[in-house]
């Protein structure tokens, strides 16, 4: 019996959202320029022609990728946590504590933290200006606790960019941990916040 038109819409939908996510996690393993449309078809279990039935090209699919993780609710909540009428040691130990139980649980998550990281590698790789550097939102928002911080006396001295690449690389790290590896311990949230906050604090 032929599908429904319905049936059909179903089907390419659920498609796209595989290709999507399984292309995160292949991304976010091996990078943009280590990535090989005929080796992601056959990751995610599909032709190479069906792939490019749902994305033009590999940049198409990266893109939309990039717009999926930015529309995630939860890097929408890390980013608002910048603007809460709190004090920056809350914001960072918020951070922390929530960045870290997402870690734990969730490999999406990790994904996400690992390629944010790897689009952000290969874009320094590409773009010798240091106007370019440091394009992740996430980064910028945690530059922006780190500057209140600073003021209220709470983190450490320094560039606040340079500080926040410090505080995400730890994550990123631990990101690589939960995707690459099955045995490993988790960093505390008060060790991850200790990067961040004035001895004592």
């Amino acid at each position: 019996m032929p599908k429904t038109e319905q049936q059909c819409n179903e089907i390419k939908k659920q498609t796209r959202k595989k290709i999507l996510h399984d292309s995160m996690l292949y991304f976010a393993r091996n990078g943009f320029a280590g990535t090989k449309i005929s080796d992601l078809a056959k990751h995610i279990g599909i032709g190479q022609g069906t792939l490019y039935l749902y994305f033009a090209s590999k940049e198409d699919l990266f893109q939309e990728i990039q717009k999926m993780i930015e529309e995630k609710q939860d890097i929408k909540e890390m980013k608002l946590l910048a603007h809460l009428p709190i004090s920056a040691k809350k914001k960072i130990m918020n951070l922390s504590k929530t960045v870290l139980a997402r870690l734990s649980k969730d490999e999406n998550f990790a994904g996400m933290i690992a390629l944010n990281t790897q689009m952000m590698l290969e874009q320094d790789c590409y773009n010798s200006s240091s106007d370019t550097t440091y394009q992740s939102e996430l980064y910028k928002c945690t530059a922006a606790i780190i500057e209140q911080g600073q003021k209220e006396g709470t983190v450490v001295t320094g560039n606040a960019m340079k500080l926040a690449d410090y505080y995400w690389g730890v994550v990123y790290l631990y990101a690589l941990k939960k995707l690459f590896t099955t045995q490993y311990e988790m960093i505390e949230a008060k060790d991850l916040s200790r990067t961040l906050l004035v001895k004592g604090e």
